[in-house]
Parts: structure tokens; C-alpha cells; sequence
């Protein structure tokens, strides 16, 4: 694994990971009563983006240690996915 897939493989699953994140506990304006003039109720008032950014960081970091070591440890190959046995070796 080369450095750049190695940042390559980071992003990926951190924007995922954020992905999955974003919704929880969001707070909208129709929860909180304040719903401004042009809005809909179920816009966000509270996000807390920057605290799950941090919680999404640290579950990235824990998810793609994992991953890049099955990678260069070789512990699930290619070879070992194939099920149809197209590549040869």
C-alpha cells in the first residue's frame, strides 16, 4: 500500500463515517419551537458539527488502522474474494 492509497482509503471512509454520523442527534427547529420565517421545520438549529467531526476522526482512525493491516499483512487477499475464479494465480 503506497502513501496516497493509504490517504485515499482515510477519506474515504471518513466522509462515510461522517455520513453515518451527521444525523444523530440533531436538534430542528420544528423540536425546538423556533421555526424562522422561510424555513422548514425540520431544518437543523443544533448540528454540533465540529464534536462529530472529532467522534467521526476517531472511528476513521480506529476503522482504517484495521483495514490497512489486513491490507499489508495480506490477511484477505484478492485471490481470496474471487469467487468465480477469474484472476489467475
Amino acid at each position: 500500500m503506497t502513501i496516497t492509497s493509504a490517504f485515499v482509503l482515510f477519506a474515504v471512509i471518513w466522509f462515510l463515517t461522517f455520513l453515518i454520523v451527521i444525523p444523530f442527534k440533531i436538534k430542528t427547529q420544528g423540536d425546538l419551537g423556533t421555526v424562522a420565517k422561510g424555513t422548514q421545520a425540520g431544518a437543523p438549529e443544533v448540528h454540533n458539527l465540529k464534536k462529530k467531526a472529532i467522534i467521526t476522526t476517531g472511528v476513521t482512525i480506529f476503522i482504517w488502522l484495521i483495514i490497512t493491516l489486513i491490507i499489508i499483512f495480506e490477511i484477505i487477499t484478492i485471490h481470496d474474494i474471487d469467487l468465480f475464479r477469474r484472476l489467475a494465480g
